[in-house]
């Protein structure tokens, strides 16, 4: 694991967890677009960048979408397995302009910001948070009359 998200991850460790699983879903998809909208911003300064954003968006959209947390399509896996593939993802992210080979120009920035900030985000989770399930709710919303059975 790259060096920054290392000491993010040990820097985070004492910090109560105070983000949602329904907040960490949101994230995540916000996440996935400011990588795939940084493709775009790349694409005619660094082709490599670029595809390194759009790979990188891509698969924090796709893990998203395989979890079993509100705002997940189909919940493949739970939140914990989420959080460990998304430490992982921070450094693939962090590696990225090592593999791609910008690791000395500007670009860099942006995905060992990105990588220590999805680190941060993955710690900072509740795990245990109460989340309502995908079923139907029982109780009523505030605007809305009981239905009574006969």
């Amino acid at each position: 694991m790259p060096m920054l998200n290392s000491v993010a991850k040990a820097v985070t460790k004492p910090i109560p967890r105070m983000i949602s699983p329904q907040s960490h879903s949101m994230l995540d998809y916000v996440t996935a677009g400011i990588f795939l909208a940084s493709a775009g911003f790349f694409w005619r300064r660094n082709k490599r960048a670029a595809i390194a954003s759009l790979i990188s968006g891509t698969a924090v959209a796709a893990v998203s979408a395989l979890t079993e947390y509100p705002g997940g399509v189909n919940g493949v896996f739970g939140l914990e397995r989420h959080r460990n593939i998304e430490v992982g993802l921070a450094a693939m992210v962090a590696t990225m302009p090592s593999f791609f080979s910008f690791e000395n120009e500007p670009e860099r920035h942006f995905f060992r910001a990105q990588g220590v900030l999805m680190t941060c985000l993955s710690e900072l989770t509740d795990l245990n948070h109460p989340h309502p399930p995908h079923a139907e709710r029982e109780t009523p919303l505030p605007n809305q009359q009981p239905v009574e059975t006969v």
